[in-house]
């Protein structure tokens, strides 16, 4: 057996499933909605990790926090240095994305987690799942050095792939907006963010004076009235009012320092959560005040990198890195004979207490975990 994996049964739902229905139509008591939709609510939410020298990608259970799959690329066909980086998934968690950086490749899964489509994309980075529309959004690779400038454009039932021309270098950073048919995106070389509207043919580019910031990522406010990032050189954290989408303001920023990563907000939107990649920490800013109100540290976060938050807020998930061993996992080798990782640190997934801000379980995946994601919590 695979040692990350867990042999989870849907066997137990199925049966329940047909006896609800026999009970129904064997009575004359209406269906048992209440029931069904409580085997419904118990089926489990997953959390999808990509972990870049594995290369593979994990299936983690965020219920039982505990590790069901693990997707090894080369047993797909995919190269030893795939370079899987980050995650996407369906609003519905019908289906879920991941990028491949040197192998060109956007994969699509169902919920079984068996590969249905993939799309041709030069050194695909972070994505994004328009919440309206069926498009994924993909941007360039921070491994890339001069990739072309334009985003990919998936229409995701059949995966076909158009590209559209930001004109300006290394455009990384991507999320979709709330409202749906636009698209924000930042370089890492210049300080520019554009909005953009493939099927309008609209685009606008913002410029952010100072020094040099790389924005990693983004995330957009549950009410999609904001937008924020993390500059990688400048440690700073850049708000952004995206009322009008079309044309986003900077309204402030934050200096928190040690690289923030991918951030991520509590459904409430009251709070944001950046993984600070140099200081292995996690850094809690309020969204109204925009101050840094705590920072949380402890066993596991190991070069944070990814975030992700479960539909009830009550649980934050951070990947690590690990790539310096700063965690000592118990994994000897965190990979397939064939592939990349063979030998490496096993990189590591957080869950943490939203509440306390406390670790509660720390979980070890192949090696150089990067993107995650699970389905949005809003």
């Amino acid at each position: 057996m695979d040692k990350y994996s867990h042999l989870g049964s849907k066997g137990t739902l199925l049966l329940l499933s047909l006896a609800i229905s026999l009970l129904a139509a064997c009575s004359d008591v209406e269906p048992v909605e209440s029931v069904q939709s409580e085997i419904e609510a118990s089926e489990p939410e997953f959390l999808y990790v990509a972990s870049q020298s594995g290369p593979a990608l994990s299936v983690i259970d965020m219920n039982a926090r505990e590790v069901v799959e693990t997707i090894w690329l080369t047993s797909l066909g995919f190269t030893a240095n795939a370079k899987p980086h980050h995650v996407a998934v369906e609003p519905d968690g019908s289906f879920w994305y991941a990028s491949l950086i040197a192998d060109g490749r956007v994969l699509k899964f169902n919920r079984d987690n068996d590969l249905v489509g993939q799309a041709v994309f030069e050194t695909p980075g972070m994505m994004s799942v328009d919440p309206v529309e069926d498009i994924l959004y993909v941007g360039r690779s921070m491994a890339a050095v001069n990739p072309p400038q334009r985003i990919g454009v998936i229409t995701r039932s059949d995966m076909t792939i158009d590209e559209y021309d930001v004109f300006f270098p290394r455009p990384h950073a991507i999320a979709a907006a709330q409202g749906g048919g636009r698209v924000f995106t930042a370089s890492l070389s210049v300080n520019q963010v554009a909005s953009v509207s493939p099927e309008e043919d609209d685009l606008e580019i913002i410029n952010v004076t100072g020094d040099t910031h790389t924005f990693v990522q983004f995330a957009v406010s549950p009410d999609g009235s904001t937008l924020v990032t993390g500059g990688q050189i400048s440690g700073q954290v850049m708000v952004f009012d995206v009322t009008d989408s079309r044309i986003p303001k900077l309204v402030t920023s934050l200096q928190i320092g040690g690289q923030p990563w991918h951030p991520v907000y509590s459904p409430d939107g009251k709070l944001v959560y950046f993984p600070q990649r140099t200081s292995n920490s996690v850094a809690v800013v309020d969204a109204q005040t925009w101050e840094l109100v705590a920072s949380i540290e402890g066993n596991g976060l190991a070069e944070p990198h990814g975030s992700a938050i479960s539909a009830d807020g009550g649980t934050l998930w951070v990947s690590g890195r690990n790539t310096e061993a700063i965690y000592p996992t118990t994994i000897e080798s965190t990979s397939s004979a064939d592939a990349s990782g063979e030998g490496l640190p096993a990189g590591t997934v957080v869950a943490i207490d939203t509440l306390s801000r406390q670790i509660v379980a720390v979980l070890e995946v192949p090696a150089y975990a990067a993107g995650i994601g699970t389905r949005p919590s809003y």
